[in-house]
C-alpha cells in the first residue's frame, strides 16, 4: 500500500489510553439496570441479558489469561476511527496473551453468515493504524435478526474457536448485536458479543455513552469545508450557499458545525418538529433572514440544513409514517416502481394525500421510493437544499412585489456526507477509538456479553478517561419498523433544553444578520494540545468544560 507523508507520520502515533487500562483491571459493578422504555417487553425478549449492571474498570493485579480468539465486524456506514478500534482490540488481546488471534469478517455482518473472513496479523494491523475508512475488512448492512443467520454464524465461530465477537456499529447494528448476544446466551453457545458505538451522526449517545466515534472527525472535516465556503462567500459576496449535512435523523452534525463556523442560519430538525413548523414556515424563516441581510447590503450568506429535516416537519412526518406502513405491505412490494406513486395515492388517507400532492413531484417520488434495510426513508436522496432554495426564491419574489424585499438572490448547493465518513481520524477519535477497542477486550476477559464498550470523561486528558461497559438492553425500547414493533436502541436527538442548543439559540439572531463567520481550517494532528486534542464544542458544552 502506497502511503502519503501524513500517513507515514500518523502510523508512528501511539494513541493514548485511560490510566485504568494500562495494566490488569478489575470490574466494579453498579446496580441492576432496566431499559429506557417498554421494560416488560424488553425484559421478555432478552431474559438472559436484561438487568445487568453498568461496569467501571479499575486497576487490579495482573492475572494469567488463556489465549482467546476474537472476531470483529464493521457494520453500517463508515466513520473515522474504525481501524483504531480494531487495532485496540488486537493490541488488547495480545496484551492478555500473545497467542490470542483476531479474525475480521469481510464486508460486515454478511461475512459472518457467509463464512468470509481473514486473520488480522500484526503486519496487516500496522498498515491501518490511525487511518480513516473501513477498508481493512470492509463494511456492510446485512441485518442479523434471523435464527438461520445466527446458526450459520455459530458454525464458523466454532470452527475458528472464536469465543467473542465485537460488532462495531450504530444503533441498528448494536441492536443486532444485542439480539445475537441474547440468542447465543440462550443457546449456551459460549460466544460473547460486545458492541462499540459508531456513527458520525452522533445519535448513539446517552448518560453512559458520551459520544459515538467518528462524530468528532466528521464535524471537523465538514466545518473546514463550510469555513472555506464562508470565506469564499464573504469574498465574492453574491451567493447564498445552502449546505445539507449528513445526519439521517438527528441534527447533531449541523448543530456542531454551526457552533464551529457561526453560519447565518442553521436549521435544527428537532426544533422544527417541536414548534410544529410547516414547510412554508421554514421557508419564511430563511427568506426573512435573507431580506434582513439584503437591507444591510449583504446579498450573501450560508444556510446549514440537517439531512433528515424533511422527516421532522410534522405534516410530512405524519405522511411518512403512513407511507412506511403502506409500503411495508406484501401488496405494495409486488407493485412495480412505475406504478408506486399511483399505488401510494390510492392507499393513504385524504389528509396525507393533500400533503403528498402539495410537494414537488420529484420530492413526492423520493418519499415513495423503497426504504433502506431498516425501513427508513432514504433522506439522503431528497435534495432538501435545492427544494428550500427554490421555495425561498419564490417567497422572495412575492416579498419584492409587496415591497418587503429589495435585493438579489442567487443560490449555490452543497451536500457534505461521504466527504467526512472516511477522513483520517482526529487525535480525539484516534485515542477514543483505540480505547474503545482495547476496553472491549477487558469486557471479554471479564466474561461479559451483551455489553457496549464505553469510555467516559473524554473532555479531560486521556489518562483520566473512565473505561467500562453498559448493557445494550439498558438503551432499548420498542419502535415500529417495517410495519412491526421491534426492540431497538433509542436514538439520541438534539435536546432543545440542552447546553449546546441553548448556546446556539442565544447567538443565532446575531449570526443571522451579521457576518460572524469562523474559519476552523483543517484538522491538526501535530502541535499544541489546545489545537490538536480538543473534543467537539457540543461535548465541551454538555460537560460544561
Amino acid at each position: 500500500m502506497e502511503k502519503s507523508a501524513l500517513q507515514i507520520a500518523r502510523a508512528a502515533y501511539q494513541p493514548k489510553l485511560p490510566k485504568a487500562l494500562l495494566g490488569s483491571v478489575v470490574a466494579k459493578e453498579g446496580k441492576p439496570t432496566q431499559s429506557v422504555g417498554n421494560q416488560d417487553d424488553i425484559k421478555k425478549l432478552f431474559p438472559n441479558t436484561y438487568g445487568m449492571p453498568v461496569i467501571e474498570f479499575e486497576s487490579g493485579e495482573q492475572k494469567a489469561v488463556e489465549p482467546i480468539n476474537v472476531g470483529v465486524i464493521l457494520s453500517g456506514g463508515q466513520a473515522p476511527g474504525g481501524h483504531n478500534v480494531i487495532s485496540g482490540i488486537f493490541d488488547g488481546i495480545k496484551s492478555l496473551n500473545p497467542n490470542s488471534k483476531l479474525y475480521g469478517f469481510i464486508l460486515g455482518p454478511g461475512g459472518l453468515v457467509d463464512h468470509k473472513y481473514m486473520e488480522l496479523t500484526s503486519e496487516i494491523i500496522d498498515e491501518y493504524r490511525n487511518t480513516g475508512g473501513f477498508d481493512i475488512i470492509g463494511s456492510g448492512r446485512t441485518k442479523l435478526e434471523e435464527e438461520w443467520q445466527f446458526e450459520k454464524g455459530i458454525k464458523i465461530l466454532k470452527e475458528l474457536n472464536i469465543k467473542a465477537l465485537v460488532i462495531i456499529g450504530g444503533d441498528d447494528s448494536n441492536t443486532n448485536a444485542c439480539v445475537l448476544a441474547e440468542y447465543y446466551a440462550a443457546k449456551q453457545y459460549g460466544v460473547q458479543v460486545i458492541g462499540c458505538p459508531k456513527t458520525i451522526d452522533g445519535d448513539l449517545k446517552n448518560e453512559q455513552i458520551e459520544t459515538s466515534f467518528g462524530f468528532d472527525t466528521a464535524c471537523k472535516t465538514y466545518s473546514e469545508l463550510i469555513g472555506n465556503i464562508q470565506r469564499d462567500c464573504n469574498s465574492a459576496r453574491k451567493y447564498w450557499h445552502f449546505i445539507k449535512l449528513m445526519g439521517r435523523s438527528a441534527s447533531h452534525i449541523a448543530l456542531e458545525c454551526a457552533l464551529q463556523c457561526q453560519p447565518n442560519i442553521c436549521l435544527v430538525s428537532e426544533e422544527v418538529e417541536a414548534k410544529a413548523m410547516s414547510l412554508d414556515d421554514v421557508v419564511t424563516y430563511i427568506a426573512e433572514a435573507v431580506a434582513l441581510r439584503a437591507a444591510d447590503g449583504n446579498n450573501y450568506g450560508t444556510v446549514l440544513i440537517p439531512e433528515g429535516l424533511i422527516e421532522f416537519i410534522p405534516a410530512i412526518k405524519k405522511l411518512i409514517a403512513e407511507l412506511n406502513d403502506v409500503l411495508a405491505t406484501d401488496e405494495a412490494k409486488q407493485v412495480g416502481r412505475n406504478k408506486q406513486l399511483d399505488y401510494v395515492r390510492d392507499h393513504i388517507s385524504e389528509e396525507n394525500l393533500k400533503v403528498f400532492n402539495s410537494l414537488p413531484t420529484d420530492v413526492a417520488s423520493q418519499l415513495a421510493l423503497d426504504r433502506d434495510p431498516h425501513g427508513n426513508v432514504q433522506v439522503s436522496l431528497i435534495e432538501t437544499e435545492k427544494l428550500l432554495s427554490h421555495m425561498v426564491a419564490v417567497k422572495l419574489e412575492k416579498m419584492k412585489k409587496a415591497g418587503k424585499y429589495d435585493g438579489k438572490f442567487a443560490a449555490q448547493h452543497h451536500f457534505f456526507g461521504y466527504e467526512g465518513r472516511c477522513a483520517a481520524p482526529s487525535n480525539y477519535d484516534a485515542d477514543y477509538c483505540y480505547s474503545l477497542g482495547f476496553n472491549a477486550t477487558r469486557l471479554i476477559a471479564n466474561g461479559k456479553t451483551g455489553y457496549m464498550s464505553i469510555i467516559k470523561n473524554t473532555t479531560a486528558p486521556a489518562a483520566e478517561w473512565i473505561a467500562g461497559g453498559v448493557p445494550i438492553t439498558m438503551m432499548m425500547n420498542m419502535e415500529k419498523r417495517n410495519g412491526k414493533m421491534k426492540p431497538v436502541i433509542r436514538k439520541a436527538l438534539v435536546e432543545l433544553d440542552g447546553a449546546p442548543f441553548k448556546f446556539f439559540a442565544s447567538k443565532r439572531e446575531n449570526w443571522a444578520r451579521y457576518t460572524s463567520y469562523v474559519y476552523p481550517g483543517p484538522i491538526q494532528y501535530f502541535g499544541p494540545t489546545e489545537v490538536c486534542d480538543q473534543s467537539t464544542i457540543t461535548l465541551q458544552l454538555e460537560q460544561a468544560k
